[in-house]
């Protein structure tokens, strides 16, 4: 079978490769991050029991509000605040970053350098 190269195989390809590598447990769950076009969610997930334990987007009512006006990869340094902030309401401090086969720069990196300052350790 041929290798697709359009980049939504591509990218699924790439974080086929890094799941390979990464797991989330109850005490440092799995950060996965996805960015579409225009949004950005993320998720807290403890792999070993399937759930996630918390998750930000920028289209909930609180933070859509507040992003109006702004540019994506500030929104996604909202999101990434407002992740961190739940996490550690629930008492996450450590996670492991799964970037979901996005590289690590722009709205990506807005959102981890966010969570960051916030409070989370990855």
């Amino acid at each position: 079978m041929k290798k697709s190269r359009l980049p939504r195989a591509a990218r699924a390809r790439r974080h086929l490769r890094v799941r390979e590598r990464l797991t989330g447990t109850t005490e440092r769950p799995r950060l996965a991050v996805f960015r579409s076009l225009n949004h950005i969610y993320a998720q807290l997930i403890d792999d070993s029991a399937g759930h996630t334990l918390v998750s930000a987007s920028d289209l909930e009512a609180d933070l859509k509000s507040v992003r109006d006006g702004k540019k994506k990869s500030e929104v996604a340094g909202l999101v990434g605040e407002a992740l961190a902030k739940r996490a550690k309401e629930k008492g996450i401090g450590s996670v492991v970053f799964d970037r979901g086969g996005f590289m690590y720069h722009g709205r990506v990196k807005a959102f981890a350098e966010a969570a960051r300052k916030a409070g989370l350790t990855f």
